[in-house]
């Protein structure tokens, strides 16, 4: 980001806001029991809206504002597109591959291979995205986001659902589910559907846009306060705007919903405007380390959980895997099962919190 001599700067809140997104997703993905989990640390089964159905998006709106930052000054540079496009693909295209390869985890059979994901989503998104900056003005982002919220949102609402002859909004049977059976490839997540389907991508985009403007915002000229009020003031009718359009269209991070766009677009807005204020306007550091030494490595360290992941819940001791062994012994000195569950997954956070900051100590940043 543009400082007040003209030169560009790190935007620490942003860092340190990917680096506690990667956390928290690295918590709910990794809970000492997949049986005893608090509610909220759970995604919504359809409908609704948990503290983890944030994170995915949040992470989206933030890939939005790194794509701001980061080709705003090529842009300016006049530095020419063709190279920034292969970039762009190869860049893409890596952060799909090493997401196909966690899906192949443990086993490596080809013929249960699921082709969607975490991962595969951020890679798309940045894609489309990435191109789109180059290629057009915030207005016109601002109204290819808007279009595309509204279209989807008439698709599922008014297109009978092939098969059963009237519009459906329920698990498996819904237009984008009836989509991904005919022309989606491999393994679904839940078996007739997925969450990362074909059709559901499209309003993903937007949420990658949504942080495209807030990046726009945040090299706008214009003083500190006045970006962390609008981000806020932004924020605030976004989500706002979200939760009516949620009477019609309800919030759904399966499906992600046009409501939902808006609403966690929103909060992200919010959060990206308080953590600016407090650490780059107010200069509030204190705590923010551990966000900032995940967020310098972020897929990595998402990715390297993953394989870590693969010790701690599948090597058995007495027929128990580790994971299950430190739960029961927090049970047994008292702890609630779910609360003991979730002090495992935050030792999991911690013990991944060690290769990444032997990373950012040593000044190693591995670009996925």
């Amino acid at each position: 980001m543009k400082n007040e001599t003209g030169t560009f700067t790190r935007l620490l809140s942003l860092d340190a806001m990917r680096g506690f997104t990667i956390a928290a997703m690295i918590m709910v993905n990794f809970p000492g029991s997949e049986e005893y989990v608090f509610p909220t640390l759970r995604h919504s089964k359809w409908n609704g809206l948990t503290f983890t159905d944030l994170i995915a998006p949040v992470f989206l709106f933030i890939v939005g504002v790194s794509i701001a930052l980061a080709y705003s000054k090529r842009l300016e540079r006049g530095d020419p597109k063709k190279p920034l496009y292969r970039k762009i693909v190869f860049r893409s295209l890596k952060i799909f591959a090493v997401g196909m390869f966690l899906n192949l985890l443990p086993h490596f059979d080809f013929s249960d291979l699921r082709y969607t994901g975490t991962l595969h989503r951020i890679a798309i998104v940045f894609l489309f995205c990435a191109i789109l900056f180059l290629n057009t003005t915030w207005k016109q982002q601002a109204w290819t986001g808007f279009g595309i919220l509204v279209l989807y949102w008439l698709a599922i609402t008014l297109i009978p659902t092939p098969g059963i002859g009237k519009v459906m909004l329920e698990p498996g049977n819904n237009l984008a589910a009836w989509v991904d059976q005919q022309y989606l490839p491999g393994k679904m997540w839940q078996g007739n559907w997925d969450p990362e389907g074909i059709l559901s991508t499209f309003p993903s985009f937007v949420t990658g846009i949504t942080g495209m403007l807030a990046g726009r915002l945040m090299l706008r000229k214009i003083t500190p306060n006045e970006k962390a009020n609008y981000l806020m003031v932004t924020g605030f009718f976004a989500s706002a705007a979200g939760y009516f359009w949620n009477l019609a269209f309800p919030t759904n991070e399966n499906l992600w919903t046009s409501s939902f766009v808006l609403v966690t677009s929103g909060f992200a807005a919010m959060l990206l405007g308080t953590l600016y204020f407090l650490i780059d306007i107010s200069g509030r550091t204190k705590g923010t380390a551990p966000g900032i030494v995940f967020g310098a490595n972020a897929i990595t360290i998402y990715v390297l959980a993953d394989i870590l992941a693969l010790f701690f819940y599948l090597y058995t001791i007495n027929g128990q895997t580790l994971n299950i062994h430190a739960v029961n012994a927090l049970v047994h000195i008292g702890f609630n099962p779910q609360l003991a569950s979730l002090l495992y997954a935050l030792l999991f956070v911690c013990i991944n919190f060690i290769p990444a900051y032997i990373l950012y100590r040593k000044k190693i940043f591995i670009k996925l």
